[in-house]
Parts: structure tokens; sequence; C-alpha cells
């Protein structure tokens, strides 16, 4: 397998000079990249889960949601989030196009449609007697190649008065935070309220609240209902996180021409780490085989001679190697059996999670090191 030929794309950035969607060129197809082998499983970060039963907390509160109302939540994953819905017993139907993580969530009890979503199904489903009054799409809005007839799908199966969430890694934090790795071909989109606004109007939803996360580096969660029949009053933080990312010039190309230097800052220093790491005899390990870590790796050329292994909990990918760069996934006992000096974590959105379920390793003097959004070492603490 190793010894065959690899499929390599070019990964290109481009911001549109009207509404300022930022895409990727599109050179991969959703059903090549969200396919029966599909191995990102939500569930294996506990701050992850947190994030989601908090949610399920916030909007069970805010919207009474009750034994009569309906969640119907787009790209369920592993059921993550919906088994939350579930234990209070509120009506729910998740909808996964990938066929690994709808077994997953299936084997919670989740009724799953497995199925990628748009009009079509949005129709289907709300024949069905599907109509939502809750919809949420968390992490999924960045992925699809038809951005307008996917939200336009939410339109259709809102009841008239039903409320919609969207969570997406936020450009203004992307590109003000050097975040360049959140760039490969799973994610199409890269989003602005400014673009997400315009989006949604064509597609009948109004925009009534916004609120800022700290998940994936820095998200947004949009709250939107049908511009016909919707009865939200308007959120004054909609109009501030629109004049925030005016004042930081994101209607203007300029906001955008640094990110390559940027970027290219980030690859030289990661390369002198391992580079000088590598020249003292320290051993040096990575943890997290995230598709962020790709780009990274990647893009800095970095290859088992610099970065022998990447440890990963997620069983369904040890085993196996990271795409272009090669790199073998072990799993966690390699790390403590290999002991090494640095510890590379490539999700740093995640490292503070990481490095506590690592803490272990400072008892022999390792270190944790992030790349982005600058070279950071953290020095051992192990008394």
């Amino acid at each position: 397998m190793l010894h065959a030929p690899e499929v390599w794309l070019p990964l290109r950035l481009l911001a549109c000079g009207a509404c300022k969607l930022v895409q990727t060129e599109d050179f991969t197809q959703a059903d090549a990249l969200f396919d029966a082998d599909y191995a990102y499983f939500s569930s294996f970060s506990s701050s992850w889960l947190a994030h989601a039963q908090r949610y399920v907390e916030d909007m069970v509160a805010r919207f009474s949601l009750n034994l009569q109302s309906k969640v119907v939540e787009v790209a369920a994953n592993d059921g993550y989030l919906l088994q939350y819905v579930r234990q209070r017993g509120i009506p729910c139907l998740g909808i996964e196009p990938t066929a690994t993580t709808a077994k997953a969530a299936r084997k919670r009890g989740l009724e799953i449609i497995e199925h990628f979503f748009g009009v079509a199904l949005a129709q289907s489903l709300r024949t069905q007697g599907h109509a939502a009054d809750l919809m949420t799409a968390n992490n999924v809005l960045a992925h699809v190649p038809d951005i307008n007839d996917f939200v336009a799908g939410f339109t259709v199966l809102l009841k008239a008065q039903g409320v919609a969430t969207f969570e997406f890694p936020h450009l203004l934090r992307m590109v003000q935070e050097n975040q360049f790795d959140t760039a490969y071909h799973e994610h199409y989109s890269y989003l602005s309220l400014t673009a997400v606004h315009q989006i949604f109007a064509r597609a009948g939803l109004v925009v009534f609240d916004v609120e800022a996360l700290p998940t994936h580096g820095g998200s947004l969660r949009v709250f939107a209902q049908r511009t016909d029949t919707g009865v939200q009053p308007i959120s004054a933080n909609v109009a501030a996180i629109l004049a925030s990312e005016k004042a930081a010039g994101m209607q203007h190309d300029h906001f955008y021409a640094g990110m390559q230097k940027s970027a290219e800052k980030i690859k030289d220093d990661l390369l002198c780490f391992l580079i000088d790491a590598k020249r003292q005899n320290l051993k040096v390990a990575a943890y997290g085989a995230a598709a962020k870590g790709n780009t990274l790796l990647n893009f800095a050329g970095v290859r088992p001679d610099l970065l022998p292994y990447v440890v990963d909990r997620n069983p369904a990918k040890q085993g196996k190697w990271m795409p272009g760069s090669r790199i073998p996934i072990v799993d966690e006992d390699h790390l403590r059996s290999n002991r090494p000096d640095r510890i590379l974590i490539l999700p740093w959105n995640l490292r503070t999670e990481v490095m506590a379920q690592l803490d272990y390793a400072r008892h022999w003097g390792a270190q944790f090191v992030t790349a982005i959004p600058a070279l950071t070492i953290v020095p051992d603490s192990a008394s």
C-alpha cells in the first residue's frame, strides 16, 4: 500500500470580490471525502462532548423544547449531540452521510438518515412528518460543495416558528491568528458572518442572533429563522459582529493578502524546531491524526525522518498513515513505551484537553509543542 502512488491535489483559497465568501478551488467531490471509510468520530473528544451537552441544555431552556418538539441534526456524526436530546425524551432525527459514523449513532438508539442534506431531502422529510422545531448543524456548513442548496433545505424543513443553529470556524480568527491549517479539501468554504448573512437571506432565512465561541480556535454560533414566519427578535449581537468584521477590513482584499506569508513563517519555524531536535538527538512525536495536521505537515514537507509517528486515540485511524507525509499512526501505548522528549500537538485547538490526557508524559520530562498560531513549547512543570 505504501508503495502505491498517491493522489495529490492543489490547495488554494479564493475570496469572492463581491460577497467575500472564501472557498477552495473545487478539486474533490464530496462523496470521495465523506465515504464509507470516514474516520472522524466526534465522541473521541471529551471537551467536544461537554460542548454538545451544554448546547442541548441551553437550547432546551431557551426555546422551551419538550416531548412534543422535534430536533433534527444535520451531520449527526456518531450521535455525540443527539444522545443528549434523546436522554431528555425529545423526539429527534439525525442526518449523516458517512456509513461508519451513522452506524455508531444507530448503536446509541438514534434514528439516522444516511444521506447528504439539501432541498430534495428536506422536502422528502417534511412530507414524512419530520418538520423541525430546532435544526442544528455544527461544523458542517463549511463542508458542503453547494452551500446555497444546503442552506435552503433548512428553510424547507423548519416549522413556521422553528429555529436553526449553525456553528463554524470564524474566518476572522483564521486569518488574524494564522490558522492556515484549517484549510483542507474537506472544507469548501471559510465563513464570516458577512458572507453567511447574505447566503441565508437568499435562502429565505434571517439571522437573529450570533455568539462567539472558543471552539476550533474561534467559532461563531449563528441562530436563524424563516424570514416569512419567524418570531424571534433580532439581537444586537448580529450588528456588533458584522461591525467587527468590517472594522477588521474583511470587506477589502488586503485583509487576506498576508496569509500566505504568515503560513510560510509557521512552516519555517516548525522545520527549524524539528531539525534542531534531531541534531540534539531529542525524540519527537506528534499527537492527533487530524485533518489540520495533514495540511501543516504536507505544507512544511515533514516526513518520518523528522517525525517518526503520530498518536491517535481513534482505533479507526491506528495502523494507517498520514496522507502525503506517510507518517504512521499508532496508539497511545506507543507513546508510553517510546517516551518522546517533545510532543507536537497537531489539533492545537484541543491542546488543553490533550495536555491533560497526556499529563503523565511530564514525569519523564516531555514538553508539549504547538505550531499555530506560532511555535510554542510548554515547559516541563513536573516536580
